[in-house]
């Protein structure tokens, strides 16, 4: 036998072991290393997020501050209704966008649930019409059924919110548009139908417990357009006029019935019921707040994450 081709066989045999022990390490070094750095991405992640939020709560520390101490509060809010306000440093390092709506600015979604309670008839009634018509404007494939699942909801059963959301939990009805987006979801993925949530639910409905009128003044085009029976395109011209009148007399100019609306609307009277939403820069990425200014009081502050 020859040796030499023995032990140079032996020598390659041990070579490609080798090779497959070295190809296996790099293997696991790869699988480590790829680990690794998406443990250290959430790391930084997270921790760009605590900055934010950190930031998030000082800001909004000052800025319902600022709210506190201004005396005209119409005048405030009535121009953070209507276009958002930016607000930012020379240095371009403090940068944030404030707006509000009027939390009564819509058709209270609860209303859907007030049918046989008496002095509630003319709002569910009105608030049927509204749900209705988006119904049949946007096809949904099972309205009855939508209307069934926030029946469940406005009724305290709780079943389309999360368990992290546990201010949601605590009060009965709808209070918030994230919990009716829930239900929406729910639907679409129960019924199939993708329609639901292009429907532009906020700009007839809003969502909150303390509205118990609608405050007509800072409602919709769409939904005065519904209200008073006035075509829409002339609502837009009266709405988009920064110069324009009072609600009342654009109706009373248009061949609407203001006073037929009386138990639905406000009136002249000015509600210190507000929904602010903040956006603001931190670490690189684009944050956002949101806060109810009610009465002179600040509350449920929801932050929400990187854009």
């Amino acid at each position: 036998m020859d040796k030499t081709q023995t032990a140079f066989s032996n020598v390659k045999h041990k070579q490609g072991f080798a090779l497959i022990i070295t190809l296996s390490v790099l293997s696991i070094l790869i699988a480590l290393t790829m680990v690794l750095l998406s443990y250290f991405e959430k790391v930084q992640h997270d921790a760009a997020d605590t900055t934010a939020m950190i930031q998030a709560d000082v800001y909004y520390a000052d800025l319902t501050g600022i709210f506190e101490k201004f005396k005209n509060k119409k005048q405030l809010f009535s121009t953070l209704y209507r276009t958002s306000v930016p607000l930012k440093t020379r240095d371009g390092r403090f940068e944030m966008t404030a707006q509000c709506k009027a939390l009564s600015s819509g058709v209270n979604i609860n209303w859907l649930g007030m049918e046989h309670k008496e002095n509630m008839r003319e709002a569910f009634a009105f608030t049927q019409t509204v749900f209705d018509m988006l119904a049949q404007e946007y096809s949904l494939e099972d309205a009855s059924r939508l209307q069934e699942m926030l029946l469940e909801e406005i009724g305290g059963q709780k079943k389309y919110v999360k368990k992290e959301y546990s201010r949601l939990r605590q009060k009965n009805g709808i209070i918030s548009y994230k919990q009716f987006a829930q239900i929406v979801s729910n639907y679409q993925l129960e019924v199939d139908d993708p329609v639901a949530s292009k429907v532009p639910w906020a700009k007839y409905f809003t969502f909150s417990s303390n509205a118990k009128v609608i405050d007509a003044e800072y409602s919709s085009p769409e939904l005065i357009s519904m209200l008073f029976d006035i075509d829409l395109q002339t609502v837009k011209g009266w709405y988009g006029d920064p110069e324009r009148g009072s609600l009342q007399a654009f109706v009373r100019e248009n061949g609407g019935d203001y006073a037929a609306r009386k138990n639905l609307i406000v009136g002249k009277k000015f509600l210190e019921e507000s929904e602010c939403t903040v956006a603001f820069k931190s670490t690189g990425g684009q944050y956002k707040f949101r806060f109810e200014y009610i009465q002179g009081e600040a509350k449920h502050f929801e932050f929400y994450g990187k854009k």
